[in-house]
């Protein structure tokens, strides 16, 4: 997969450097002959270059911006380097010019308890120029208050269904979720608008404000190095993903119908018989709405003790199934069930969506993780917190859940909001 170059006016893209001398230096034309036959030539004043932090600092904050001015003409090159840090995927720092090239600021954060150089160069329009480097250190993220990375899904080298969200669980709170929304970029082959959710602290998700476009490549740089995710609380480790979303399939079960189908790229591919719950309790009642399949099991042992009925119980129940994919956290799964002889006919299990067993196999061995499946016609419906029940919540209320309140335009660098502290 390419890689998605920023607008060259609008930045301008850091590559590596060695440690470069410290100092400013600026170069002028030599000065005109001003003889008694020729008129004395004005003098431009010269450029400069300003840098903040300034240089020699130690213990930056690693979440405050680096900001490059030119006074007396226009910013052609600004370079921030690492030491000991790549400069390339999520690692390459970036940065925005202003409308007359005359400020630049940093997009992302710093890495922790580093060494840092920022070369910058400036012109005016007669070709005077003049260089300046920095070099500073930032303050080192304290043992016990480092955000880190805990799981992602999907993980990169997956390929995934038109439904899948991108979902980050972090080891600590976050407080700042804006800053931490915001170090985080989402770039694909073909653009939507998306936007991040919080379920509780320390769970982002992302989601589309429509279904991913079948066949193509997403990116998301988790630009956490440096992000103060709260008081004292800093990302140590930028992350990059790379997953691939597949064909587009989804499926729907009807509980009136007692059928699924399936449409595999607006094509209707298979017509199931099935069984769902038989609703004479809540917990019994398969849930309406818009799942997404989660995970599969070729084989899974199914106990009621994990619903809150006791095995030994009336209605307890513990028993092996074949091809299992599950759809839901509240024990749904459609799976094979050879015992049930009234597919299409009755809803008559404790909630899973019934197959026979070449169905189940057939769908348990079709299906990505992140597929819609999508359940019509019983009066339990899935909360959007029920497994990957994302999809329940309307793109509005979703928007407006975001940290940022603002759309990010996954065809185009940067985020809707800065990642930097005040």
């Amino acid at each position: 997969m390419g890689t998605f170059p920023a607008d060259p006016k609008r930045r301008l893209a850091l590559g590596l450097l060695a440690l470069g001398v410290l100092g400013a230096t600026s170069c002028s034309a030599p000065p005109a002959d001003t003889s008694a036959e020729e008129e004395p030539q004005a003098t431009s004043d010269p450029v400069t270059v300003r840098i903040t932090p300034e240089d020699g600092a130690s213990d930056v904050r690693p979440d405050l911006p680096v900001v490059v001015e030119a006074e007396g003409g226009t910013l052609t090159d600004v370079r921030v380097t690492t030491a000991g840090q790549e400069g390339s995927g999520p690692d390459e720092m970036t940065g925005s010019l202003n409308d007359d090239e005359t400020e630049w600021t940093s997009d992302w954060t710093l890495l922790p308890g580093a060494d840092i150089t920022v070369t910058a160069t400036a012109e005016t329009d007669d070709g005077e120029h003049a260089e300046a480097t920095h070099a500073f250190s930032t303050l080192a993220a304290t043992p016990g208050r480092r955000l880190e990375l805990q799981s992602n899904f999907p993980i990169s080298g997956q390929t995934v269904g038109v439904g899948m969200p991108v979902i980050v669980n972090f080891d600590l709170p976050v407080q700042n979720k804006a800053r931490v929304e915001s170090a985080m970029e989402v770039l694909s082959e073909q653009p939507v608008l998306g936007a991040w959710n919080w379920f509780g602290d320390r769970t982002a998700v992302f989601r589309p404000e429509e279904y991913w476009q079948p066949e193509q490549d997403v990116t998301v740089d988790l630009r956490l190095a440096g992000v103060q995710a709260s008081d004292g609380v800093y990302g140590i480790e930028n992350h990059r993903l790379e997953f691939t979303v597949g064909r587009s399939q989804i499926s729907t079960i009807d509980s009136d119908t007692k059928r699924m189908t399936v449409e595999r790229d607006g094509e209707q591919v298979k017509d199931f018989p099935t069984s769902i719950g038989k609703a004479d309790v809540e917990r019994y009642t398969t849930t309406s709405g818009v799942h997404l399949t989660m995970e599969k099991y070729e084989d899974l042992v199914m106990d009621s003790s994990t619903v809150g009925v006791p095995v030994d119980s009336e209605e307890g129940y513990e028993i092996e199934v074949e091809y299992a994919v599950r759809f839901s956290d509240s024990g749904e799964f459609t799976h094979a069930a050879p015992w049930n002889d009234r597919l299409g006919e009755a809803n008559l299990s404790h909630g899973c969506p019934n197959l026979s067993t070449a169905d189940a196999q057939w769908f348990y061995e079709n299906s990505y993780m992140g597929d819609p499946l999508v359940v019509t016609g019983t009066d339990r419906e899935l909360e959007v917190d029920n497994g990957w029940g994302y999809w329940q919540r309307s793109w509005d209320a979703w928007l407006a859940e975001s940290a940022t309140g603002t759309a990010d335009d996954t065809g185009e660098p940067g985020t809707p909001g800065s990642p930097h502290g005040a």
